[in-house]
């Protein structure tokens, strides 16, 4: 993926609108893609800058490519708010008009319930895992249970009797 992405900055440098950069998360980035959620490499992010989302397509340069064409271009935002339609000025302007502690308290709020549901995702995948493990052990002990049952020994004697017919033609 990488040559891809290197072309793709390439294709992106001298954009007065678009950046396409990449970062270092191991090291001096490493605040960087805290703060925005990195958690595995390679992640692609785009977006406002300040509430940047996953992406999720492709990872070849023509589906990166495309994705940039139609994406990264300003966008509404705070910054943009004359690229936004009625309701989404109406919402930017509640959040502007807010207290700085406020909108902090909102925030808060709202990366908690993140965090809910990411742990919530956990949970659920741990007692998945340990349902998977315990029929994974069940259908082991049954199968192994059915051939100690006498399974192989009849199927050797339906083999046995198939071919002692077959000697007698």
């Amino acid at each position: 993926m990488k040559p891809d992405w290197d072309k793709l900055m390439d294709a992106y440098a001298d954009s007065k609108t678009a950046l396409v950069a990449d970062v270092d998360c191991t090291a001096e980035g490493k605040p960087l893609c805290d703060a925005n959620g990195v958690r595995g490499y390679p992640t692609i992010k785009w977006g406002d800058p300040a509430a940047l989302e996953d992406y999720k397509g492709g990872r070849d340069f023509d589906s990166l490519k495309k994705f940039a064409d139609e994406n990264l271009k300003p966008i509404c935002s705070p910054a943009n708010i004359d690229l936004c339609d009625d309701e989404k000025k109406s919402e930017i302007n509640k959040y502007l008009a807010m207290g700085e502690s406020e909108l902090e308290e909102l925030i808060k709020g709202k990366e908690k319930l993140m965090e809910e549901a990411e742990e919530s995702f956990k949970k659920g995948v741990t007692e998945l895992q340990e349902t998977y493990q315990k029929l994974m052990s069940d259908k082991e002990k049954t199968m192994e249970d059915i051939k100690n049952s006498g399974l192989g020994l009849m199927k050797a004697c339906k083999a046995h009797a198939a071919k002692k017919g077959s000697d007698e033609l």
